[in-house]
Parts: structure tokens; C-alpha cells; sequence
């Protein structure tokens, strides 16, 4: 390569930092300015432009078009702003962005497979490879959404390939992961959002969703793709609807090193802080009875993994595990003989619903003769109160002091997201009960004054443990990523938990997301050092901290030399 073709290619431009030499070795002198610029001055220009930007989309819209010219500058300046660039190029405002993206396309990132052009699926994801100088086993991890249910904003068809592009932008800028090692994917199986197929610059395939024998044989051509061709992948999979996202996990976690984020992701996420809250009040994770509003994909996720820790860390069957778990959904209560209009419960959720003679004596407080949440509360009086649903403000003044009336320290987590969605103020949870509660959000908030503490609020936020789990299955070329390798990164989170390291409960429940590149090798250390304890490790190392440093990658850029 010579001249515009390297300032064409993000991976490898360095814009005004290319150095004399360099310039007079690839014919770039007539193409840059004079100056010779350091990585640090250029951040420092692209400081300034974005703090002329006022709305959020136009500084997401912003960062890609940086992430689209030069990805060590994109990279060094994200690791530079880390707390307030976050919520620009991932939740809340990236959802904006998904839900206009026929009408804001610029131009292409990631791989679009889609299910009219089958035969054509191993040639795309080989050549997508290849685009950035990589063959098949160099790539390290591939994140793949069908977009079913994106970020509390549903179906966005082919849009949600942005998802795909933000996750692994948070693997590199989080774990380390070299960005020339990824593939972002998105599978086109079609939508059933109407407004997507009626809108005439929708860019995907204008067709309802395939469904069951087709949408399976499509998914199955895919990964047996992986599997051949990308045998290094760690395969990610991002923003499955919830009659699929169990279902293909389930299917697929036997043969290879594979994860869901809103499954495995949101339930370590979710059991880190819950054991950093009871590290605080020497509470047990078998004293809890915990009550989950939204039971889709995220709810029954989240319950999912803190049952399998009980079964595995606590010796709890999987019977007295789940009856720990009281999961509401729209129609209210799951119980085992709930119907009500078109409401179907999944064989997940059928796993937490209780039985008739369990609810037969309480009292209700509706006139459906069915629990609705206040009514669970009332009654189970739970002491961890998780919101999964997207329903702005359902945990009201009322439901919240139900819960505090029986619990010393109630641990409630309005994680619904973006912010708009959240299920609770954290400043009304700590008004509401006495400043007892310990809170944990999906999206971020303000610290909040009550009674003269300042308490930090925690971000929930799966950015902290999903790149170390990967970057951990990565490191050690694991088999499978396994229930025991996701407790041993939940526990060092709640490790990393700035109030229990200092005793002091105004100190978030998780570490500051400045933090998070610290965090990530902490968790893969621990994925690591599991994984080799479970002989689930291709590779054996004496050192597994120093080995996982090494391999994170940095935004620096290298020196370029002709090729002999």
C-alpha cells in the first residue's frame, strides 16, 4: 500500500501523525500537511472539535466518522474520556442512532449475512476476514445479533448491526482486544417492525421475520461456518429475541466458546453487585428471596445465573434454587396455570412459576384476582427487587415502601435501559426507604444527597464484565465458557467493589468505569485460572496476570517500514 490507499484503511492510517520518513516512504508528502503531530496532540485536537458538539447523536455520529478515519486516535481518546463517552457511543444514545440507521447511513461496518443470499454466507465472513489483513484464525471474537431486541427498543432489522460494531468497540477499548481481530454480524432474517417495512429507505431485507426449521437452518449455517473456518473465535451473541436467545445458547454452549450477553452478561453482572451488597451487611446468597419485574431474555437471564451459583457455590437443588425467584412479567405473577389473552410462558420462565397452592392464601390488592407486583411484594416480602421490564417509574413510592417495612437493607436494581425506561429515581429509592437501600442502575445516574451522605450510584452495566470474560476466553483458547468460569469473573467484580474494599456504603456496589480496563484483567485472570482448574484451557501458563497484560492491546501507533 501507498499513499490515499493507507488513508483510506482506519486500522492503519495515523493521519498527521505519520512521521518524514514514513511520508516520503509511501508517498504521503503531497497528501498531509507539514506538521508532524504526536498521538497526544491529535487527541487534543479532536478534544476540542467534540467539545463544540452539544446533542448526543451528533457526538455519536462524530465518533464514528473517527472511528471510520483512524482507530488508534478513536481508541485513544474513548480511554482518555471513558465516563462520558460511554453513554454517547453505547446505551443510551446508540439506541437512537440503531432506530435511524436506514435514514443516518453513511457507510458500512461489519458483515451483513443475509438469509436470501445464504449460499453466499461462508464466502462474506471469509472475505470479511480478510478485509482487515487477517485470515480466518486470527480472528479472536465475533459478535452476531439478528436484532430481534435491541437495547429496550425492540426490532430494528439490519440496523442492529451498529450493536455489533459497539460491542466490539468496548472489547478493544475495555479488554484490550485487538481491533483487527473482530467481526462485527448482523443475520438479515427479516423484522416485524412495520415501521421498518413501510419505510422506503429501510436498507435491510423487507420481509417478516423467518421463523422456526429456516431461521434455525440459517443460525446452524452460520456457526458451522465459525466453527470451521474461525476455530480461535470467541462467538458473542448480542440482542436475541427471548424465544431464541436461551435456545440458541443452550444448543451451541456444548460444542464451542460461546456467550450471550443478555443472558450470561446481565446475570454476572447483576449477582457481582448483589454480592458486593452482601459482603457490606454479611448477608448469604441463600437468605435472598428476590423478585424479578420483566421476565423476558435480561430477567429470566439474570435469574438464570444467580440460581446456577446457588446450585453450585451454595449446594442448592435446582427446585430450592428457583424458589427463590418470584418472576413478574406483563400479566402479572408467573404461576403455572397463568393465562391470559396471547400470553405464553416459555419453558425458561416456566422454571420460576410457582404453583396455584403456593399463592392460594395471600391477599390481593386488584381486581384481576391475579398478582400484580405490589401484591408479590406484599406478600413475598423480598429483599432484592430487580426491574428487567422497561416500564418508566413501576417501581413506585408505594411498592418500595412495602418492601423496606421488612427488609433491613432492601437491594433494588431499576435496570431497564436507556435511561428513559428505568423502573426508579435512585434519589426516590433513598427517600423512600429511609436511605436503607442499596442501588444498582442500568444506566448512569448521578450521585445522590440524603440525609448528609453522598451516596455513588452503581452502573450495572455489562461493559464490566463481558470484555473480561471474553478477553479471559480468548487468552486461554477455552473450549466453552462455562457457569463456573462466569461466578469466578462475577466474584472479581464484587472484589473490585469500591464499598466493600472500603466498608463504606456510600462507595458504589462497582468499581468506576475508568476503572474498566483494570477490572477486565482481573476478571480474564480469574476466567483464566478457572478455566485451567476445569481442564477447559488450551493453554497453561505459570504467570496468567502478566500473560493477560501482555496480550491487551494499546492504542499506540507502530512504526511502518516497506516490505523487502
Amino acid at each position: 500500500m501507498s499513499g490515499q490507499s493507507i488513508l483510506n484503511q482506519p486500522l492503519l492510517n495515523k493521519g498527521s501523525a505519520f512521521t518524514k520518513r514514513e511520508r516520503e516512504l509511501f508517498n504521503l508528502c503531497s497528501l498531509l500537511p507539514y506538521q508532524v503531530n504526536t498521538l497526544e496532540e491529535q487527541t487534543n485536537r479532536l478534544q476540542e472539535q467534540y467539545n463544540q458538539l452539544k446533542r448526543p447523536i451528533i457526538k455519536n455520529a462524530f465518533m464514528q466518522n473517527i472511528h471510520d478515519q483512524n482507530e488508534t486516535l478513536f481508541y485513544n481518546f474513548i480511554l482518555r474520556n471513558l465516563k462520558d463517552i460511554l453513554p454517547i457511543i453505547y446505551t443510551p444514545t446508540e439506541g437512537e442512532y440503531i432506530a435511524s440507521y436506514s435514514h443516518v447511513f453513511h457507510r458500512p461496518r461489519g458483515v451483513y449475512l443475509n438469509f436470501t443470499e445464504s449460499d453466499q454466507l461462508e464466502h462474506v465472513l471469509l472475505e470479511a476476514a480478510l478485509q482487515n489483513g487477517m485470515a480466518p484464525k486470527d480472528i479472536d471474537v465475533i459478535v452476531v445479533t439478528d436484532s430481534e431486541e435491541i437495547l429496550g427498543i425492540g426490532d430494528q432489522g439490519v440496523g442492529g448491526v451498529a450493536i455489533s460494531v459497539t460491542k466490539l468497540v468496548l472489547y478493544t477499548a475495555l479488554a484490550g482486544i485487538n481491533p483487527a481481530r473482530t467481526l462485527p454480524v448482523v443475520l438479515d432474517v427479516g423484522t416485524n417492525n412495520q415501521k421498518l417495512l413501510d419505510d422506503p429507505l429501510y436498507l435491510g431485507w423487507r420481509h417478516e421475520r423467518i421463523r422456526g426449521d429456516e431461521y434455525d437452518t440459517f443460525v446452524e449455517q452460520f456457526v458451522d461456518c465459525v466453527r470451521t473456518n474461525f476455530k480461535n473465535a470467541f462467538l458473542h451473541w448480542e440482542d436475541f429475541g427471548v424465544d431464541n436467545a436461551r435456545r440458541l445458547l443452550t444448543r451451541y454452549q456444548p460444542a464451542m466458546s460461546t456467550f450471550n450477553d443478555d443472558i450470561q452478561g446481565t446475570g454476572a453482572i447483576t449477582l457481582a453487585s448483589i454480592m458486593a451488597a452482601l459482603k457490606l451487611t454479611d448477608g448469604s446468597m441463600t437468605d435472598q428471596k428476590i423478585v424479578i419485574f420483566g421476565s423476558g431474555t435480561a430477567g429470566i437471564g439474570i435469574a438464570d445465573q444467580i440460581r446456577a451459583y446457588l446450585e453450585t457455590r451454595c449446594n442448592l437443588s435446582k427446585e430450592e434454587a428457583a424458589k427463590r425467584f418470584w418472576c413478574v412479567d406483563k400479566p402479572g405473577l408467573l404461576t403455572q396455570d397463568l393465562t391470559e389473552g396471547d400470553y405464553v410462558i416459555t419453558d425458561q420462565q416456566r422454571v420460576y412459576a410457582h404453583s396455584k397452592g403456593e399463592i392460594k392464601d395471600w391477599k390481593l390488592g386488584n381486581d384481576k384476582q391475579h398478582p400484580q407486583l405490589l401484591d408479590v411484594v406484599k406478600n413475598v416480602k423480598p429483599t432484592v427487587l430487580i426491574g428487567c421490564s422497561t416500564v418508566h417509574g413501576a417501581f413506585t413510592e408505594e411498592i418500595v415502601r412495602a418492601m423496606a417495612e421488612h427488609c433491613d437493607h432492601p437491594i433494588i436494581f431499576p435496570l431497564s435501559n436507556p435511561t428513559r425506561l428505568h423502573e426508579a429515581k435512585p434519589a426516590d429509592l433513598f427517600e423512600w426507604t429511609q436511605g436503607k437501600v442499596f442501588v444498582a442502575t442500568g444506566s448512569p445516574f448521578d450521585p445522590v444527597e440524603y440525609d448528609g451522605q453522598t451516596y455513588e450510584i452503581a452502573e450495572c452495566n455489562n461493559s464490566f464484565v463481558f470484555p473480561g470474560i471474553g478477553l479471559g476466553c480468548i487468552v486461554g483458547r477455552t473450549k466453552h465458557c462455562t457457569d463456573q468460569m462466569i461466578f469466578a469473573a462475577a466474584n472479581a467484580i464484587s472484589e473490585c467493589s469500591p464499598s466493600t474494599k472500603s466498608k463504606d456504603r456510600t462507595k458504589s456496589l462497582l468499581p468506576d468505569i475508568n476503572d474498566a480496563r483494570h477490572v477486565s484483567a482481573k476478571v480474564a485472570t480469574a476466567v483464566v485460572r478457572e478455566a485451567i482448574k476445569q481442564g477447559e484451557s488450551r493453554r497453561q501458563f505459570e504467570d496468567v496476570q502478566k500473560v493477560v497484560q501482555e496480550f491487551m492491546w494499546e492504542p499506540k501507533y507502530a512504526e511502518y517500514e516497506l516490505m523487502q
